[in-house]
C-alpha cells in the first residue's frame, strides 16, 4: 500500500455478515470497504450530501475493484478497515484498503471509483475535494 494517510474503521462482525458456518460471507467483505471508503472521505472533509447539494452536483461510483481473501473471519471477530487514498487524477481516484484481525490481514482491494454527474457522464474532480484528498498523517476514525 501506499505511504499515504490511513483511515482506520472498526467494524464488528455481526450474525447477518455470516454464512451457516459462522464464516463471514465473501461478499459482506465489500459492504466493509465501502464503509471504510465512505469514512475515510468523511474524515477528510469530503460529504456525499455536500457533494450532491454542490451548483454541479457529483457523484462517486466504484469502476473497477480487485480484491483478495487471504483468511476468514469470524462471528463477532472485531476488524479494522485500514483505507489510504493512492491516487486521484481527472475523474479517477485510487484507494487501497485492508481488512485487520489484530495482525493478521483478512482481506485487502485495489479500488478505482470514478467521479461523474448525477447523468453518469465523468467529471473532473474538483481541487477542493483533491486537496482534502492529498496524503498527510494517519487518520482514525471518530471514536
Amino acid at each position: 500500500m501506499s505511504e499515504a494517510r490511513a483511515h482506520l474503521l472498526p467494524i464488528r462482525i455481526y450474525y447477518e455478515d455470516t454464512d451457516f458456518s459462522g464464516v463471514v460471507y465473501h461478499a459482506a467483505y465489500l459492504k466493509f470497504f465501502e464503509r471504510g471508503r465512505t469514512e475515510a472521505l468523511r474524515a477528510s472533509g469530503v460529504h456525499h450530501s455536500e457533494l450532491l447539494g454542490r451548483a454541479e452536483p457529483l457523484v462517486f461510483a466504484v469502476r473497477k475493484m480487485t480484491t483478495e481473501w487471504l483468511a476468514p473471519a469470524r462471528i463477532d471477530d472485531m476488524l479494522e478497515v485500514r483505507t489510504r487514498f493512492v491516487a486521484a487524477k481527472g475523474a479517477r481516484m485510487m484507494l487501497a484498503q485492508d481488512i485487520w484481525r489484530e495482525e493478521l490481514l483478512i482481506a485487502r482491494a485495489e479500488v478505482e471509483a470514478a467521479s461523474m454527474s448525477l447523468k453518469g457522464r465523468p467529471r473532473r474532480l474538483p481541487a477542493d475535494i483533491l486537496a482534502r484528498l492529498a496524503p498527510g498523517e494517519d487518520a482514525q476514525a471518530p471514536r
